[in-house]
């Protein structure tokens, strides 16, 4: 079998790392190409504008919806045992880390992976804020802020298993979840026709939502055939920033994992589009006051994921994607919360969305 082969050659852990190199490699490039982000895209929606990355992150929400329910369907996965569902899960976290993470990537002009892919292609402000990110995931694990974390993540829980399965507890079946990511397809379909998306847009974004599947599938398939226990996972940027860092200042020694391979690879990805299509640039903070503004809402993203157990791309694609009830809860209430900071903040002076995509002037 292949994947026997590769964990012959590497080891478990390598095997695992190596994957995690590729699909983040695959992200990065697609990600930085679309200009997929969850924060311009409730931007639009608050604004009621239509520049096309609403609709980016539609076809990248619907498409791993769908290729992921597709594999459940078929029975070439099974996310029963991913700890998005199998474990106790927190309700208050979820609503309050979502709503946090939501006002912290208005803040930071940028959700978690969209930070990375922006430092990738030369952005410092970018750079500071994902690091101020990673201390403050960090922190809230396992230092000064997880008290904090813990009694929030308290307040309200909900069991693992059928109690976190949003299919098992409505009873629409892989079925149905096909029919929801169906339409919410169609639906981005019709609005990249009436807005003329251009191809990377659409093209990227749906190339973002199939890495969201190939990693529940790879880790599922690894986990079948290895003898040690790895966890069934898909992308996200809050827990591997964490790990990522505790490697590099003091536990370099421990084993391999998909998450050490992940955030490399989508480094490399995006650096690796922006380099090719022209796009590397260096920029950074225009004041003081707007590095404050970065840093604070970083804090809040490294807090807020963290307690919600997922950032826009871990709960936004990877959880909805497999219908846990938390990550359902995270989404609804980043949207929430970064639609109400947007309010706010943003637009009594109308601050930019983000970059044009690719293709957009001459598509318009």
């Amino acid at each position: 079998m292949f994947f026997d082969a590769i964990i012959d050659r590497l080891g478990e852990g390598g095997a695992l790392a190596l994957i995690g190199l590729l699909i983040g490699f695959a992200f990065g490039f697609m990600a930085q190409r679309s200009r997929f982000c969850l924060r311009s895209a409730v931007i639009e929606f608050a604004r009621n504008v239509t520049g096309g990355k609403l609709t980016v992150w539609l076809f990248a929400f619907a498409t791993a919806v769908l290729a992921t329910q597709t594999l459940a369907w078929s029975g070439a996965f099974d996310a029963s045992g991913a700890r998005q569902l199998a474990a106790r899960g927190t309700l208050s976290g979820a609503a309050v880390g979502g709503a946090l993470f939501g006002i912290g990537m208005i803040l930071a002009r940028g959700c978690a992976s969209r930070l990375v892919v922006l430092a990738a292609q030369g952005n410092l402000r970018s750079v500071v804020s994902g690091l101020m990110f990673a201390v403050t995931a960090q922190a809230t694990w396992s230092g000064g802020l997880a008290p904090l974390r813990t009694a929030i993540s308290g307040w309200w829980t909900v069991d693992g298993g059928s109690a976190r399965d949003l299919i098992a507890r409505t009873g629409i079946g892989h079925g149905g979840a096909l029919a929801f990511g169906a339409v919410w397809l169609a639906a981005a379909v019709f609005w990249a026709r009436r807005q003329r998306v251009p191809v990377w847009g659409w093209a990227g974004a749906i190339g973002v939502g199939l890495t969201i599947a190939a990693a529940w599938w790879i880790t599922y398939a690894m986990s079948r055939v290895s003898f040690d226990p790895h966890p069934i996972q898909s992308l996200s940027f809050t827990g591997p920033s964490a790990e990522l860092l505790t490697r590099v200042l003091f536990t370099g020694d421990k084993p391999p994992t998909f998450d050490l391979g992940l955030l490399p690879g989508v480094l490399l990805g995006s650096f690796v589009a922006a380099a090719w299509f022209g796009e590397l640039k260096l920029e950074g903070f225009h004041d003081g006051a707007s590095m404050r503004r970065y840093m604070l809402g970083a804090m809040l993203m490294g807090f807020g994921g963290m307690l919600a157990g997922g950032c826009a791309v871990g709960a936004g694609l990877s959880g909805a994607s497999v219908f846990t009830i938390t990550s359902w809860i995270t989404l609804l209430a980043m949207w929430g919360g970064a639609a109400l900071t947007d309010r706010l903040v943003d637009q009594p002076g109308l601050g930019a969305i983000d970059q044009p995509m690719p293709g957009a002037a001459r598509a318009a």
